[in-house]
């Protein structure tokens, strides 16, 4: 594809690059003052944590290699404080530099720690998962897990630069490009229609019938439609204070899920079921039409993605979204679709009506 730059706007303005081969351009991207680099990186990503770490200290930069656990088993305050321990040893100072290369769980770490270590520093991620580029590097919010919840630890904190090289998502199993994708079609429902009809058309290329051969023509207009629907959202409402929210359309139970599993669910899976609870219980506030439910069903399904949870694990799933982020004191907020594409806020709803539309797509 050809390079495309997509700028985020607001207080701190900054441009997401998505393209083939642009990992080699990030050296470039680092502040000329920046004497050091921390580059974060988990253990799949070796080689080109290796091959980066060449083409940086080629600029005359001491590159220090932080390898960290794949996955949410990164996202801990032990790892975090590794990092710290690192940054301390290696006399990291305010003019110097984290890097994120790896999935979203690595740039939501790289972001934190660059938030934290001397009250901030400059981040520049490198996202190498189809949910790390469209969604988790992406917008500045970063943060770690607890035990009692996902993200629950955090800090806004905007990156200097973002590069989404697609050669990257050659690296990654099927199953983990289809998981990002629940992200994306979360993209379409709330804001981007062309991108539902975009999967809609490609349905069996992306789903039955994926090979990334075939599949990444299209993955990559998805990755820039997606990338630009949540540019528009955070760069008018970076700290979430309003229009943020609606990027949260099927977390509150999707997170749920993610901790009651104990982070064995892939993020975008437990967002696909989150989207269809969220689209009942907006059919079931006569918000949403049957066919609209169905809707989410269908493109969901047909890529593979999950779309219902066994049953038996309600009073799990309620306490898990009572602390999740959204909630405000004990009333439960939610995201539902007014329409597709017309996202609003819906608080306090009745328990007793979440527990029917939790049966209502529980297996």
């Amino acid at each position: 594809m050809s390079e495309k730059a997509i700028r985020v706007e607001g207080a701190q303005p900054y441009d997401v690059t998505v393209g083939s081969g642009v990992l080699s351009r990030v050296p470039e991207a680092l502040p000329e003052r920046a004497e050091r680099v921390l580059l974060i990186h988990s253990r799949p990503l070796t080689e080109y944590a290796a091959r980066m770490r060449n083409e940086i200290e080629a600029t005359g930069r001491t590159v220090v290699v932080d390898e960290v656990p794949d996955a949410e088993a990164g996202k801990t305050a032990q790892v975090l404080a590794g990092c710290w321990s690192v940054l301390g040893r290696e006399g990291f100072t305010r003019s110097d530099v984290v890097v994120g290369l790896g999935g979203g769980a690595v740039t939501d770490l790289a972001g934190f720690v660059a938030a934290s270590w001397l009250r901030g520093v400059t981040v520049v991620q490198v996202p190498t998962s189809l949910l790390g580029m469209v969604d988790a590097a992406i917008g500045g919010k970063t943060g770690i897990n607890t035990e009692e919840g996902k993200n629950l630890v955090g800090a806004f904190h905007a990156p200097a630069s973002v590069w989404c090289d697609t050669e990257t998502l050659r690296t990654l199993p099927r199953e983990h490009v289809v998981a990002g994708l629940g992200e994306v079609v979360k993209a379409g429902f709330i804001r981007d229609q062309a991108i539902l009809e975009l999967v809609e058309e490609n349905l069996e290329t992306l789903g039955e019938g994926f090979t990334l051969e075939s599949a990444l023509p299209v993955l990559e207009r998805l990755i820039v439609r997606a990338i630009r629907v949540k540019a528009d959202v955070v760069g008018q409402d970076f700290r979430e204070a309003f229009l943020r929210e609606i990027l949260n359309y099927g977390h509150t139970f999707g997170h749920a899920i993610e901790q009651v599993e104990d982070y064995r669910w892939r993020h975008g899976e437990a967002v696909a079921v989150g989207m269809v609870f969220a689209a009942e219980l907006a059919r079931q506030t006569g918000r949403l039409t049957e066919a609209e439910v169905d809707q989410h069903r269908r493109l969901c399904r047909g890529l593979g993605l999950p779309v219902s949870y066994p049953s038996g694990r309600w009073e799990g799933l309620l306490e898990a979204m009572r602390r999740d982020k959204k909630t405000r004191g004990s009333l439960l907020r939610f995201v539902v679709l007014e329409g597709i594409g017309n996202p609003v806020r819906l608080e306090g709803p009745d328990e007793a009506l979440l527990r029917d539309v939790y049966d209502a797509i529980s297996e």
